[in-house]
């Protein structure tokens, strides 16, 4: 049951009747909601929900409602800067810009070699955009060192696929939700940062009582709060309890052994991973109860149908790929993929991020080419019309390889697009001190933090003034009609890579320019032309056909074709060697899997179990860093709040950082409401206001990653450590060690003084004397006394959000 009716969301002010509607999609999740851009006076003025568009049919999520306001921001940048040699940023031309870049690029290619320039782009781009990087970056540039900020958010999707099924894409989709018996989101904390999805999940359960819903999370969520079952255990135990859940599972004989024999290969050894696994050390690794673990084992055994949902609490995790592939595996040794209502549904966390992982744009070539097989980079040579010789291969480099490239100076140019890394990426302070030893471009709308390390900061346009086409995380492929012009002086992403290609004078092997479409949509038609025959084959997808029918699943191979709700319907994976995606990577190690090695594991067209082994968090709390740090997202939030810190609800809704603390925690710390408090880590420290009570558990503390100037100390990733899983090369942002202290100030009684009378002199409350003094009584307490007096107490409610609204 999908969206029994339509409900327009709209957020819209304009003097009068706007003068045009503009079909476009949602650019802040990665959920694709339809919608249309209010155009007045030649200004972006408003949204509103596309009520015919199946995935949201007119709701919109807060943040999707006011992304609007940063199109309209004063501080739009409008011009491109150059920093001087008194070292500031100062207003350059366009060509002065490109022309310092192109000669940056060209010396760093001579200097240190074609594989010194690094392209750091986003997942809230667009495919065009991301298929010409791919072909500037590996047929121009003839770089392999090509990343995205997906690597922070989602990259485990895309290895825990190719782990399993020998391809990219997720098997499910929303449609699945619809129909299946159980969901289960692990790590995924859906009603704040998919709200409408949720949304459509809950409507649906509201009036029949389904999916039974799971939830796994260290934290009670917005979304915990709805689950029948909620899972919370410690962190870094995602494998951990997995490993027992899948035992029990196998032990009750809740398998499809039809379906394992005939569809799958590593069955023996995946057992054999999972022997010391009974749920009772699943009660000691994670922390939940047995009885707990006794009801997730029975209803994920016996369901008829499952889908499993993941983010980034799986994704940013120690094990990261090896959880997502036990994901993987539950539902291969079930049967309960390929099937209407079941399958795992890796979702992302942009809006964007699947296509650039499509386009090629980041690790691997276009359309899911290998880069490890020969026969495909021929195909890529040939389709790109350059020597097969000089495109670049083997495995892919993420963000922190790019930095310790950097630290090591063989690194001449990073350029940094559409992303606010200086708050994003983990032990920031590491990474600024790397980013200025070489050469930076931002490319950006607004001056960000990370602009104050640039060299060259290149004004973008947003969402609105730029057409092209997104995918979104079910593989949905929504177009987005460019509503308005950019502000003068202001060009999309797209023009400056062809502005970048031509200066740069990159030509094919006949001496043709290497980049011959000159818009958008005869990019997208390059593409297809790319995809065809391959596992994303978008043949059938015109711009025409995204707006006629609300967006199309790929693959969508002909023009008769609507798309494809689920992957695999005919049980047939993409694991035959000479056409997967990947070799594969050892599931321990992360070591890349040769050719041969592959083409002995004869899968041949078979999904691939893994053992996967439990290791725990690099860094735990110790005597000197007691507690467990995680990090995340709020409802009113996206990423570093470049666009929605612009807009004044959100804004005002989330003004600043703080720290959720559990009470008894905060009780035996003497810590008050609000009270601003130090968390040092490792790597640095934050004073943040605490927020009290049962949100996190005890032992664990919570700090939004939103925040991050460099003026204030409140940035999460000044604590997070940048280990990384060893096979999709993720940061685990959700386990770092830290501490809690204090910051106060001593008083000490005067004569004639009383609590009343010191409380409002700091402008405390006397309760929160009382409690920041661990006193029984506000009457014991004498002249010559000493009180500990909070420097500040900060009110940090966070407005509440209904994860569904309206008629239910």
């Amino acid at each position: 049951m999908a969206w029994e009716e339509e409900r327009i969301d709209q957020n819209i002010y304009s003097q009068g009747e706007v003068d045009k509607w503009v079909y476009s999609t949602c650019n802040i999740c990665s959920v694709g909601c339809g919608c249309y851009i209010a155009v007045k006076d030649k200004k972006v003025v408003g949204i509103k929900g596309n009520g015919d568009h199946p995935i949201n049919r007119g709701r919109l999520g807060p943040k999707g409602e006011n992304q609007w306001y940063a199109n309209n921001a004063p501080d739009r940048l409008t011009t491109p800067l150059v920093r001087n040699s008194e070292g500031n940023l100062e207003p350059a031309s366009w060509d002065k810009a490109m022309n310092l870049i192109v000669e940056k690029a060209k010396q760093s290619m001579k200097e240190k070699g074609s594989n010194s320039i690094s392209i750091y782009s986003t997942g809230q781009g667009f495919l065009e955009d991301y298929y010409t990087l791919a072909k500037i970056g590996r047929a121009g540039l003839q770089t392999h060192l090509m990343d995205a900020n997906t690597r922070l958010c989602t990259a485990t999707t895309e290895f825990c696929l190719l782990q399993s099924f020998g391809a990219d894409g997720t098997p499910a989709s929303f449609d699945d939700i619809d129909e299946t018996e159980t969901l289960m989101l692990f790590g995924h904390n859906l009603a704040e940062t998919g709200t409408v999805l949720f949304e459509r999940i809950m409507q649906r359960k509201k009036k029949t009582g389904k999916p039974y819903l799971i939830v796994v999370d260290p934290r009670k969520t917005l979304t915990a709060k709805e689950a029948d079952l909620h899972l919370q255990l410690y962190p870094g135990s995602n494998v951990a309890l997995l490993n027992a859940l899948i035992s029990e599972i196998v032990r009750n004989k809740h398998i499809d052994t039809h379906f394992i024999a005939e569809h799958t290969i590593g069955m023996e050894e995946m057992v054999e991973s999972l022997k010391e696994w009974p749920l009772e050390r699943a009660v000691e690794a994670a922390g939940i109860p047995l009885e707990t673990l006794q009801r997730a084992a029975e209803q994920l055994g016996t369901t008829p149908s499952l889908v499993t949902t993941t983010l980034q609490g799986t994704y940013q995790s120690a094990d990261a790929t090896t959880a997502c592939v036990a994901i993987n595996n539950l539902h291969l040794i079930r049967g309960l993929i390929g099937k209407p209502g079941s399958g795992p549904l890796h979702m992302a966390g942009q809006p964007s991020s699947s296509a650039n992982r499509t386009a090629g744009g980041v690790g691997t070539y276009p359309a899911q080419r290998n880069h490890s097989n020969p026969d495909h980079i021929k195909e890529m040579a040939d389709l790109w019309n350059v020597e097969m010789m000089t495109l670049p291969v083997g495995p892919e480099k993420g963000i922190e390889e790019h930095i310790a490239m950097i630290e090591k100076g063989e690194i001449g140019l990073f350029w940094n697009i559409g992303t606010n890394s200086m708050v994003s990426l983990p032990n920031r302070q590491r990474a600024k001190k790397a980013m200025e030893k070489t050469f930076v471009v931002v490319q950006d709308p607004f001056l960000t933090e990370t602009t104050a390390i640039a060299d060259v900061v290149l004004p973008a346009a947003l969402w609105g003034e730029k057409e092209g086409t997104m995918e979104n995380a079910d593989r949905t492929i929504n177009l987005l009609r460019k509503a308005v012009d950019p502000p003068e002086g202001v060009k999309s992403d797209f023009d400056i890579f062809l502005d970048f290609a031509k200066r740069m004078g990159l030509e094919d092997k006949d001496g043709h320019p290497l980049i011959s479409f000159a818009t958008p949509e005869e990019c997208f038609e390059e593409f297809k032309r790319i995809s065809k025959g391959r596992p994303c084959d978008m043949t059938g997808i015109t711009y025409e056909r995204l707006e006629k029918h609300n967006g199309l699943r790929w693959p969508v191979p002909d023009e008769n074709s609507l798309g494809t709700p689920r992957l695999y319907s005919d049980f047939q994976f993409h694991t035959h060697a000479d056409y997967t995606q990947s070799y594969g990577k050892n599931q321990f190690t992360g070591r890349a899997l040769t050719q041969k090695e592959f083409a002995d594991k004869k899968a041949n067209g078979k999904a691939i179990l893994h053992p996967t082994h439990f290791l725990p968090p690099a860094e735990q709390p110790t005597k000197d860093y007691p507690m467990w740090l995680t990090t995340g997202r709020l409802v009113w939030h996206w990423h570093t709040r470049t666009k929605t810190g612009r807009s004044p609800i959100l804004h005002m809704a989330a003004q600043h950082g703080y720290v959720e603390i559990h009470t008894e925690d905060a009780k035996a710390m003497s810590i008050v409401q609000g009270e601003m408090v130090r968390i040092t880590s490792p790597r640095g420290w934050i004073e943040v206001p605490a927020r009290i009570g049962d949100v996190v558990q005890k032992g664990l503390v919570f700090v939004p990653f939103h925040f991050g100037s460099w003026e204030k100390k409140e940035a999460a990733n000044e604590l997070t450590a940048d280990f990384v899983d060893p096979l999709s090369k993720q940061p685990q942002f959700k386990q770092s060690a830290c501490k809690i202290e204090k910051v106060r100030k001593e008083h000490r009684m005067a004569s004639g003084e009383s609590l009343e009378y010191i409380a409002d002199q700091y402008g405390l409350s006397v309760q929160d004397l009382i409690q920041a003094n661990r006193l029984t009584s506000p009457y014991h307490i004498q002249m010559g006394d000493t009180l500990e007096i909070p420097l500040s107490i900060v009110n940090v409610p966070i407005q509440p959000y209904m994860p569904y609204r309206g008629k239910i």
